[in-house]
């Protein structure tokens, strides 16, 4: 699209998220979306964030502009704050200025704001939006089945902490599948583990009643039936995946990144690695952005995928190396490499590619999904659990490592996961079924698909307020 004058947009929106990449990166690609259905998006990050974390590339795409608010740290971000609790009452504090005075500005310049779209996690934004006038959507970055899972604990629906016999025949919740204590969230299964995080979980849902559309980053096939039920209770609207345009629909041009990363990837050593191994043949190994395994763990994980005796590219960010047993060198022998980051989107699409070991965070599994690729899964901790839940017994794309009473899994385990997706005859049905969400996943976003046709009916309501 090539760049519009003011009088061609139909609406503008403030996108805001909580500062954290996992948190950016599926705003971002939404508010493409919305540029490519000509809505001016003003993406506002917090002063911090926006000079560490530079965004590549965000000029190309025309309609959306970028603007900062101070969250009150602005040299160190929550780092500086040396709390999170802290960190956050002053965020809330600092920032519901920063962005009200941000609004009043771009009236001032002819740029009326019509809807502020936010990250669930920070709900204090909706009550800045209602203060000055304008719309508010709350954009849920988990799966639907997770949202769920925290709403019920929200609302005391479900009894927490859980007893020591609780669950044991099961934990039902509507519209999902029976769930044992350990597939929820570890915020509610180990109730004490992690307060804060816990209570900003369920803080999403506070006042969300009150927000005049909840989008989530998922796609109605994809949980149809949990979707129909949170439809019951808010003006509920699926709008992803937000997986960028190339590798789904390729509508949005050149859109073939997220425009943000904490990390360098190293493209050129993954990908020229990469085209050299035959087909299917390559388990790509990452945990994400900010999960960590204690050097047991890491040892057990560099043997069993030595003894599966396959080729593996494993991603050990430069915090995590010294974690690398002593005789890693000796371990990656010619079949295996280390990156301290990748490209992950061009690995997950690379033929070579046939397997995918995951912490199973959201952003993660929905890639594979949209790429094809069955999953491995070693959740950690958060919503990870519940991912792994659906990966295996829902979709069934994927499986979930066996974990001893110390929560550590074995060399054994990694191998035999690994073999089972990699050769085995249910590996290849679950090579299948993977590829079917593939095809559900770019219909959904295409041209007149279910989230296609959320984000129009988004848009004809800023339309509305627009004129």
């Amino acid at each position: 699209m090539g760049k519009e004058e003011a009088g061609d947009y139909v609406g503008h929106c403030i996108a805001i998220a909580f500062p954290a990449q996992g948190h950016i990166t599926p705003l971002l690609q939404f508010s493409k979306r919305l540029g490519q259905k000509r809505v001016r998006v003003t993406l506002v990050l917090t002063t911090f964030f926006s000079k560490t974390i530079p965004l590549k590339d965000l000029a190309s795409n025309n309609n959306i502009t970028l603007e900062t608010i101070s969250d009150g740290f602005d040299q160190g971000g929550y780092k500086e704050a040396g709390d999170y609790e802290v960190y956050m009452n002053t965020f809330r504090r600092v920032g519901s200025r920063g962005l009200s005075e941000l609004v009043r500005r771009l009236a001032s310049s002819g740029l009326a704001v019509d809807c502020i779209v936010y990250d669930s996690y920070i709900p204090w934004i909706l009550d800045v939006a209602k203060g000055l006038g304008v719309l508010g959507a709350s954009f849920l970055t988990q799966p639907c089945a997770v949202d769920t899972a925290y709403f019920h604990a929200y609302k005391k629906w479900m009894k927490l902490p859980l007893e020591e016999d609780e669950g044991k025949h099961g934990i039902s919740l509507p519209a999902l599948p029976l769930l044992a204590p350990s597939d929820l969230p570890s915020f509610l299964y180990k109730y004490d583990s992690y307060p804060f995080f816990r209570d900003r979980s369920l803080e999403q849902f506070s006042n969300i009643d009150q927000a005049d559309w909840v989008l989530v980053n998922s796609f109605y096939e994809l949980e149809q039936e949990v979707v129909q039920w949170m439809k019951k209770i808010w003006p509920l609207k699926t709008v992803g995946p937000t997986v960028p345009s190339m590798f789904l629909d390729k509508r949005i041009e050149n859109d073939t990144h997220y425009g943000i990363s904490m990390f360098k990837p190293n493209d050129e050593a993954c990908m020229k690695w990469l085209n050299g191994k035959p087909k299917r043949s390559v388990v790509y190994v990452s945990f994400g952005s900010l999960a960590d395994l204690s050097e047991y763990q890491m040892e057990e994980m560099a043997w069993g995928l030595k003894e599966s005796e396959c080729y593996f590219l494993w991603v050990v960010r430069a915090s995590e190396e010294s974690k690398l047993p002593k005789d890693i060198k000796e371990i990656m022998s010619d079949k295996g490499i280390i990156v301290t980051w990748c490209p992950q989107l061009q690995v997950l699409s690379h033929e070579a590619v046939g397997c995918f070991v995951t912490h199973c965070g959201w952003n993660s599994t929905l890639e594979a999904l949209c790429l094809g690729v069955p999953m491995v899964g070693f959740p950690q901790w958060a919503d990870q659990n519940t991912n792994a839940k659906l990966i295996m017994d829902v979709w069934k794309v994927g499986i979930t490592a066996k974990v001893d009473e110390k929560d550590c899994f074995t060399r054994q385990e990694v191998k035999e996961c690994v073999k089972e997706i990699m050769e085995s005859e249910r590996g290849k049905e679950m090579k299948k079924n993977v590829m079917y969400w593939k095809n559900m996943a770019r219909n959904a976003i295409d041209e007149g698909g279910s989230s296609d046709k959320n984000i129009d009916e988004f848009v004809a309501g800023l339309v509305r307020r627009h004129k």
